[in-house]
């Protein structure tokens, strides 16, 4: 079988198998709490230590994760931060210092250089976490990782879901799904870091937050959900992927109304605009990095009600309460994207 047909969510669980909690070689692992699965790993290496230390890393690849064609090396350095501290506040915790490696083509340009980690730099000021350290590397394209370091007092994790609860989204869905699909169109860069404003058919004063939130995200802090919330992660992935893996490691349902799914007006117009349907893309789209959580409350300040957890099955239904055919599309990598 190769990897395409596998599927990346089919070879997690292989190495979740592999180097389970269980297996001999981690049974004597001090400190571990939680491995392979979650948004972030968690280690107490000090028994006595009164919080958790919290690990996450993630990798961005040139002509997978992002295109130089429309995305400028500040853009891209700010995103690779973002998406690492979004892990960590997925956890419910506090992100605290930062790992990052580095490889590209020796001919890269040394001002672009520069001008990734003013990105990196920026959202490091934002975020209040230093970077510690990491590696450079020459690559035939430019390859991306970091590892964030953070810590929770209490862990949130996916598992915690019940039936009979409420799952409840932070910001508005699909947002980065149509600022790719602008970009895709426009295969040009908009320096937004710079306030700069193109000529496009939208008023850019409804379509900019729809394009910050492909190019420049910004990671969605807990704490105002971390006292409400039962299970959590990030949506990274699309939402109805994403709300699978929660209701499995919580072995659970789902019934998610696609009426209540927080629509912002720049998806509406930009949809309208491309063609697409806003349903879809914010039940499909990914990277929105918002806040995915579960709560016996209905009602959370800062969140919106999109469904109820059930005991089996994903599904997806309308304003009559009727089912709508919809499958779990998502981005997976070595997965043949549209």
């Amino acid at each position: 079988m190769k990897l395409a047909d596998a599927g990346e969510l089919h070879l997690v669980e292989l190495l979740k198998k592999r180097f389970s909690e269980e297996s001999p070689e981690r049974r004597g692992a001090a400190g571990l709490v939680l491995g392979i699965g979650d948004d972030a790993a968690v280690i107490r290496p000090n028994r006595g230590m009164r919080s958790h230390v919290l690990l996450t890393t993630d990798m961005m690849v040139e002509g997978v994760h992002f295109d130089l064609r429309w995305t400028t090396p500040f853009q891209l350095g700010y995103k690779l931060v973002s998406v690492n501290v979004s892990d960590i506040y997925a956890m419910g915790g506090t992100p605290e210092y930062l790992l990052l490696n580095f490889a590209c083509p020796g001919s890269l340009d040394l001002q672009q250089y520069d001008r990734f980690f003013d990105g990196v730099g920026q959202a490091l000021q934002k975020y209040s976490v230093k970077l510690i350290g990491g590696d450079i590397s020459s690559s035939d394209k430019i390859v991306l990782s970091a590892t964030a370091v953070g810590s929770a007092s209490r862990i949130i994790r996916r598992c915690g879901a019940k039936q009979g609860e409420f799952i409840h989204v932070t910001g508005h869905l699909g947002n980065a799904a149509a600022g790719l699909a602008i970009m895709k169109n426009l295969r040009k860069q908009i320096q937004i870091e710079r306030d700069a404003v193109p000529n496009l058919q939208l008023p850019w004063d409804v379509i900019e937050p729809v394009i910050r939130r492909h190019l420049m995200p910004d990671a969605v802090r807990p704490d105002t959900f971390v006292k409400y919330a039962t299970a959590m992660m990030d949506i990274s992935d699309g939402l109805l992927i994403d709300v699978g893996r929660l209701c499995k490691e919580s072995s659970v349902g789902a019934r998610i109304r696609v009426d209540r799914l927080p629509l912002s007006q720049g998806l509406i117009e930009a949809s309208g605009l491309l063609k697409l349907s806003p349903v879809d893309l914010a039940l499909s789209g990914g990277e929105d990095y918002e806040l995915l959580f579960t709560a016996s409350e209905d009602v959370i300040p800062g969140a919106t009600c999109i469904g109820e957890i059930t005991r089996s099955g994903i599904r997806v239904v309308g304003p009559d309460g009727k089912q709508i055919k919809h499958h779990p599309k998502g981005y997976e990598h070595f997965a043949v994207q549209d």
